[in-house]
């Protein structure tokens, strides 16, 4: 995940659905303002520029309500026919996103090579570029919500919307570029290249959020870091465990995490299942919304279950150092 992206999971899912709607309310809120005031300036512009930009606020408007309810159906409960419950609900969404900002960049595209082919000055360009700065500091403000949203959520939908403004953001400055271009210094071509570079701006993008959709719905396993913090939790609670067949995947605000845990022969079933329920407890204190399996194991057991799924040579496996007894009174 990007750098400044919180793993998922921290949180309850109710509570992540919370900040992550409430974030979600206000991307709907600037991408409606943003659409009355940009088609307000083309219409009296003509600037295809700004037309590009203002179709990308449209598709940002769509994008949004259906993220909005997408997080809300990722925070169902699970139920009898989803029994991991709706998280991906979420990546569906990004991917929703991604391709309505492919959409869009085709139709920037479109109207960028007929106005090279068909040149037009534009008109009003000193309303155009007060629509335009008005648009750079409110999609400023939302895209700093978003981001402390997503330090705290992880959420992949809020990452996707956070990836359209973080585009319109570049749309914008680049608009205010092709336009003072084009009416102070004559070069009409400079703006429909500049929709062009927009249009570009857009599909890589639309690459990364596909991408990161993608990681989840394929159920890829989690960042190195976080996978070497899950089995800590788990061995934390006493010396005598081993770690190993460690499996991560992230599910919209929720983490599943399943694993094998090797325990001293010497456990009766009563006392290997307090231990269990013992790293289950340590690892939900730092990941709430995580979803726990946790196999057990006799201490030398040979690997077992179905071959294609047998754990990797260089997986986790931690050994025991000593037989002291932690804090829950488990050795």
């Amino acid at each position: 995940m990007p750098h400044d992206i919180t793993l998922g999971g921290r949180l309850s899912p109710e509570e992540t659905a919370r900040i992550t709607r409430r974030t979600t309310y206000a991307s709907v809120s600037v991408a409606t303002i943003l659409i009355i005031i940009k088609a307000w300036a083309w219409h009296a512009s003509g600037s295809v520029s700004l037309l590009s930009s203002l179709a990308d606020s449209g598709l940002d408007l769509a994008a949004s309500l259906f993220t909005l309810g997408a997080v809300a159906y990722a925070a169902i409960p699970p139920d009898e026919d989803h029994r991991y419950g709706h998280g991906k609900a979420e990546g569906f969404a990004a991917l929703f996103q991604a391709a309505l900002v492919g959409a869009s960049a085709t139709l920037i595209v479109i109207e960028a090579i007929d106005r090279l082919r068909h040149p037009k000055p534009i008109t009003e360009t000193g309303l155009s570029m007060i629509v335009m700065v008005v648009s750079i500091l409110l999609t400023l403000l939302l895209i700093y919500i978003q981001t402390r949203a997503l330090r705290i959520t992880g959420s992949v939908a809020t990452a996707g919307d956070r990836a359209h403004y973080a585009a319109d953001l570049g749309a914008n400055f680049a608009v205010i570029v092709g336009i003072g271009a084009s009416s102070m210094l004559g070069f009409v071509w400079a703006d429909p290249v500049v929709g062009l570079l927009v249009a570009a701006w857009l599909v890589w993008g639309a690459i990364g959020v596909a991408r990161e959709a993608a990681d989840q719905l394929m159920d890829r396993e989690l960042d190195e870091n976080d996978r070497q913090e899950i089995v800590a939790l788990a061995a934390s609670v006493s010396t005598e465990l081993g770690v190993h067949q460690l499996r991560t995947r992230m599910s919209g605000p929720i983490i599943h995490i399943q694993f094998h845990l090797e325990m001293p022969n010497s456990l009766s079933l009563i006392e290997a299942h307090a231990v269990m329920v013992a790293c289950e407890r340590r690892i939900l204190e730092k990941y709430p919304g995580a979803d726990i399996i946790i196999h057990p194991d006799p201490r030398g057991a040979q690997p077992h279950g179905g071959e294609f799924f047998r754990e990797d040579p260089d997986d986790y496996e931690l050994k025991p150092s000593s037989g002291e007894t932690n804090s829950e009174g488990v050795s």
